[in-house]
């Protein structure tokens, strides 16, 4: 079985090749777009292109998607903190520690299979390992995501978040403090070229956009054995809105203008985890119209125990 895929270049994809364009829209690889593009089932304007083909502003693109191989998620009973429920979707509360669907490194305990037992099936138009998911967290991140009960809770979530009307608030420990109270960190993001595991700033990248407040500093005082080796000694809570949503976008924007959040192992550039087992990034607050009923729903998510500890902890003036 397959599904169509149709979508309008925007002016963000102007100039973009057309196996990139496609596999961004479709979530495959772009090994697998090129393939279903020289299988000509990949149209432009109802011609069959290159992969290598730019794209201008208004070409109309139809991609014939074929069903996904991978095997299904199976249930677990894993114990999950489910916030809202209905007959369309649900909001959770997901631990650090826990992958937001089975992948490469973490094919099991993850919320997919935690939701399959808890709800049954889903709905699974992103794939058949990621059944209801509409957005992810980072495995190492807390925090609150909405998740399709229905095809129908599916497509319209799905388009609300292509269309950024699901807001998403994050709050994260930082070092240092912001040169302004509030501002607009807008950085292209795309593959680290050192590092295909991980994401950079990079001229040619997707547009990325995080807007930030600084709602409290923070200064340490030196234990008496020791000192925090690496400056600054001040620290920022901060609170993060994603205006997209890119992978690893907040950790990445912070760590590229200075302030990396405490913790992060792959973007703190060798800071001090000052106790945290993870990145001190937390999705607190999350806003929406129901793609159903039309009400408006907001949620949310107290502080996990170790961003709170972390958080007393600097109130003290103490970092351990």
């Amino acid at each position: 079985m397959t599904r169509a895929v149709t979508f309008d270049a925007t002016a963000e994809d102007a100039g973009v090749r057309l196996d990139v364009a496609v596999s961004r829209r479709v979530d495959r690889s772009r090994t697998v777009c090129a393939s279903l593009i020289r299988a000509h089932r990949v149209r432009v304007n109802g011609t069959a292109e290159k992969a290598s083909y730019a794209l201008a502003e208004g070409d109309r693109v139809v991609v014939d998607v074929p069903a996904p191989s991978e095997p299904d998620a199976k249930p677990e009973a894993i114990p999950i903190h489910i916030v809202y429920r209905d007959a369309d979707l649900c909001v959770v509360d997901k631990p650090a520690g826990m992958a937001t669907h089975p992948a490469p490194g973490s094919p099991r305990g993850t919320l997919v299979n935690a939701l399959l037992a808890a709800l049954g099936p889903l709905p699974a138009i992103n794939g058949t390992l990621r059944p209801g998911i509409v957005h992810r967290l980072d495995k190492d991140t807390s925090g609150l995501l909405v998740v399709a009960v229905s095809e129908q809770g599916m497509r319209g979530l799905s388009r609300d978040m292509a269309e950024r009307k699901i807001e998403r608030e994050y709050d994260a420990v930082v070092w240092g403090r912001f040169a302004q109270e509030r501002g607009v960190i807008d950085a292209p993001l795309g593959r680290d070229p050192g590092d295909r595991t991980k994401f950079a700033v990079r001229d040619g990248g997707r547009r990325a956009v995080t807007q930030y407040r600084a709602a409290e500093t923070f200064t340490l005082r030196p234990a008496e054995h020791r000192r925090i080796a690496v400056p600054p000694d001040v620290l920022t809570l901060a609170q993060l809105k994603l205006e997209t949503g890119r992978t690893h976008q907040i950790r990445v924007h912070c760590a590229a203008i200075g302030h990396p959040i405490v913790g992060d192992r792959a973007y703190g550039g060798g800071r001090p985890a000052l106790g945290m087992p993870r990145q001190a990034l937390h999705a607190a607050r999350l806003r929406f119209v129901h793609p159903i009923t039309g009400k408006a729903m907001s949620f949310t998510a107290p502080w996990p125990d170790d961003f709170a500890v972390l958080v007393d902890r600097l109130r003290a003036g103490t970092p351990a």
